[in-house]
């Protein structure tokens, strides 16, 4: 679907993997964490079309996912801004089609923070220019930023 990865399978007692997504308009950025739930990676991206709730209910069964946090754009005063609409639209689809907890997390300045990453990850910059991956690598960001946020 959105990955070679090998799933993890939470077993007996196990916390449920989260997924964690970046919503856009054209592709969602779609990330996982790892079993423990310290450490989010980039999948790849979901086209947005009709059929992406239904590929996001595929990668919630692959990783036995409990929960997804999406991106939730806020402006710089930490208000929410103009796409939060269109996002939080999603956010209902999601919850109802998926039946499964969606938690908005903050999702200021993750592409750029994305773009940055990779530049330090030494990515070329014709590399640097897909899209898929920006989205990605900010699905992930958002995720590792609410991982981060728990209490251990």
């Amino acid at each position: 679907m959105v990955s070679t990865a090998v799933p993890g399978g939470t077993g007996e007692g196990a916390p449920a993997r989260i997924l964690g997504l970046d919503y856009g308009s054209v592709r969602i950025g779609i990330a996982v964490s790892d079993p423990l739930l310290i450490i989010a990676r980039g999948l790849g991206v979901i086209e947005n079309t009709p059929r992406a709730v239904s590929k996001i209910g595929e990668a919630v069964a692959e990783y036995s996912a409990g929960k997804i946090v999406i991106g939730m754009p806020f402006n710089l005063k930490g208000e929410v801004a103009m796409k939060a609409q269109e996002v939080g639209r999603f956010i209902e689809i999601l919850r109802s089609t998926l039946s499964i907890e969606v938690i908005p997390w903050d999702e200021r300045f993750t592409s750029k923070q994305a773009q940055r990453t990779l530049i330090d990850m030494g990515v070329k910059k014709k590399k640097r220019q897909e899209k898929g991956l920006i989205d990605a690598m900010a699905a992930a960001l958002i995720l590792q930023s609410y991982l981060d946020s728990r209490p251990r």
